[in-house]
């Protein structure tokens, strides 16, 4: 049997909205559960210039996500993501919550649980150098002096 709420709570709920679960885990990672993450990057991850790898193969390997991107980030830095997941068909939401700041910049999640345990790209997966837009044969300065010098 359906327990009726009591008057108390039924205030509380027209006075401050509905009760949520988790509310901080819902802020940090841009509105979703950290469950439902398949992949997470920072701030400063999604402010370099080069699209992670990680990032395009879990959305082609993920097609049911969603991208939701930190809107504290300026659109240019979103945009190269925005545009892969438009060219893969797969949501976004850029989301902006003025009240609480989060490092996360970009999250590829579900709608359900998944529970993938490492859900960020550390350090030391290194992106791919094939990848990268217009460096395939260019030299780095230091590479060039040192081959002028150690010829």
């Amino acid at each position: 049997m359906k327990q009726k709420p009591d008057v108390e709570e039924y205030l509380q709920q027209g006075m401050y909205g509905a009760k949520e679960i988790n509310p901080d885990e819902k802020r940090e990672f841009l509105g979703t559960f950290r469950e439902r993450i398949v992949i997470a990057l920072t701030q400063n991850q999604v402010r370099e210039k080069t699209i992670y790898p990680q990032v395009l193969e879990n959305m082609k390997k993920h097609p049911k996500t969603r991208l939701l991107l930190n809107g504290e980030l300026q659109y240019s830095y979103l945009s190269k993501y925005i545009k892969e997941a438009n060219r893969l068909n797969i949501p976004f939401t850029i989301e902006t919550n003025k009240d609480h700041h989060t490092e996360i910049g970009l999250v590829l999640a579900y709608d359900h649980a998944v529970n993938i345990e490492d859900i960020y790209v550390t350090d030391k997966q290194l992106k791919k150098p094939a990848l990268m837009k217009g460096n395939k044969n260019k030299k780095s300065l230091l590479s060039k002096v040192k081959s002028k010098l150690f010829k």
